[in-house]
Order: structure tokens, then sequence, then C-alpha cells
């Protein structure tokens, strides 16, 4: 079995547990770095928080993220896109990675 190994796409990004007692980041919310976003933007960020590692890193193929959430190989990368334009998530195949909020741990 040949292993990826797996490094930040923005080293500089890498999450911090937030203050709260989750991985998601109330700040989401009260900062409004989801106002706008499109539903399948939201429920990919989830699924990213959801299967990333501590450092917010997973290495999910496009493939098998769009069959989880159930979305076309094309909404998936407007969705990327959506993240991204954010400053919400990076890509860079095979390896996703969830960006610490702009302005730093809560």
């Amino acid at each position: 079995m040949i292993r990826t190994e797996k490094r930040p796409v923005v080293p500089g990004r890498v999450r911090k547990v937030p203050g709260a007692f989750s991985w998601v980041d109330h700040r989401l919310v009260r900062e409004g770095h989801i106002d706008g976003k499109s539903h399948a933007a939201l429920a990919l960020y989830l699924f990213l928080v959801t299967v990333s590692d501590s450092q917010g890193l997973s290495y999910w193929s496009e493939n098998a993220v769009a069959r989880r959430l159930r979305l076309e190989l094309s909404a998936l990368r407007a969705a990327r896109s959506e993240l991204e334009a954010a400053s919400l998530a990076a890509y860079s195949a095979p390896i996703w990675q969830v960006l610490e909020l702009p302005g730093g741990a809560a």
C-alpha cells in the first residue's frame, strides 16, 4: 500500500483548537465567515472539518468527497472555490486543508 505523506498546503495557517470545546470555531458564525456561502460550500466545510486531522489535513479524493456529499464533481469544485476565496480551505491534490480562520485563534 502506498502511503501519501500529508503536509500542510499553507503551513502558516495550520488550524488550532479554538477556545470553545469543538473543532468548529464559533467565529465562523460570529464574524460572518459563513455568510453568503452556498449549501454545497457549507456541507464541504463541515465534511472537511469532520474528516481532517489535528492540523486540518485530509487526503480524500475529489470523487470520494463528491460521492459522500452527493454532488457532481463540478459542484464540488465550485464549493471548493468558494471556500478558497473565503480563505477557509486550501487544496493541492491530494491534500485538503481546513485553514485557521483569518485573524488567528479566538
